[in-house]
C-alpha cells in the first residue's frame, strides 16, 4: 500500500524524494488523522516519516480514497492555501 506521507506529497505538487518540507507536511497530515480517528475513521496513528502505509490507517478499503481526499485537503488548507477566498472557500466545501 502507498506511503501516506509520499502520496499527500504527491498531491501536493512535491517529488517524494524532496525532503525539505517533510516535517511540516508530517504534522499537517497527523492533525487530519487524528480528526479522522476522532469521528471514529481509522487507527490511532502518529507518522513519523514515508513509512507509515493507508491500509496502517485504514484496513477498511471501501474508504481509502475519501479519507486519502480528505487528509489531502485538509493539509492543502494548512500546508500550502490558496491565496484566493473563492478557491479556499472551495476547498472547505469539500
Amino acid at each position: 500500500m502507498d506511503s501516506i506521507l509520499d502520496s499527500v506529497k504527491k498531491s501536493l505538487g512535491i517529488m517524494p524524494e524532496y525532503t525539505h518540507f517533510d516535517q511540516d507536511i508530517i504534522l499537517c497530515i497527523n492533525t487530519a488523522l487524528m480528526i479522522l480517528n476522532q469521528l471514529g475513521v481509522g487507527n490511532e496513528l502518529i507518522i513519523e516519516d514515508s513509512s507509515a502505509t493507508w491500509n496502517d490507517f485504514l484496513s477498511d478499503n471501501t474508504r481509502f480514497e475519501m479519507v486519502k481526499t480528505y487528509v489531502y485537503l485538509r493539509t492543502r488548507m494548512t500546508f500550502d492555501p490558496p491565496s484566493s477566498s473563492v478557491m479556499m472557500d472551495a476547498l472547505k466545501e469539500q
